[in-house]
């Protein structure tokens, strides 16, 4: 039970969340952080058992790292989202599934992009996305404000009024707002 959100924007990425773990109907925790980064240019936002996610996380940072040095460049965004698909769909496989849906958020050479993925190994690619309980009341927010020309400033205020009013609503939210912000990546070329 929580509220997770990522935003697509020209300049980069957002991603937002609240910060109650829930147990049942207790409050475990008040200071949860649910938006791991993974670099500079890549992190997730975690619906769902947090134990799973945080293996997963583990798992597919290791792994992403063991691919860009063995073919000696970076993996896309793309490419990541589909390593922890494929990580969450091998526990589906081996009935051994992880209670997680993610927002898998990042830039590469061709901008922002955000995916879902869930415990299935599906991905999609979205404009902006939202997970946990309170995704329903998160997602009218997201579609009124919106656009595809939002800049990352904005997408923050998107982010945190979306986690804000699912939290209003959604006994599974609450406790405060982290926002995270990976800007597009800066190519610099050399003048010859």
């Amino acid at each position: 039970m929580t509220t997770i959100v990522g935003i697509k924007t020209k300049e980069g990425v957002v991603l937002g969340s609240d910060k109650r773990a829930s147990k049942g109907f207790f409050i475990g925790s008040k200071i949860t952080q649910k938006i791991a980064k993974i670099d500079d240019t890549l992190a997730v936002a975690i619906a769902g058992q947090l134990s799973d996610a945080e293996y997963l996380i583990k798992v597919a940072k290791a792994e992403r790292r063991l691919i860009e040095l063995r073919r000696g460049f970076p993996l896309t965004v793309k490419e990541s989202a589909r390593l922890i698909s494929n990580l969450a769909y091998s526990g589906m496989k081996n009935y051994q599934p992880y209670f997680v849906e993610l927002l898998v958020a990042g830039v590469d050479q061709e901008g922002g992009h955000i995916y879902a993925a869930d415990m299935s190994g599906a991905i999609t690619s979205e404009d902006f996305a939202s997970s946990g309980s309170g995704s329903p009341i998160a997602y009218g927010v997201l579609e009124s404000m919106y656009h595809k020309e939002i800049t990352n400033e904005e997408a923050k205020q998107v982010a945190t009024k979306a986690v804000s009013a699912a939290m209003e609503r959604d006994p599974g939210s609450g406790n405060g707002i982290d926002v995270l912000v990976i800007p597009n990546l800066v190519v610099q070329e050399v003048a010859r």
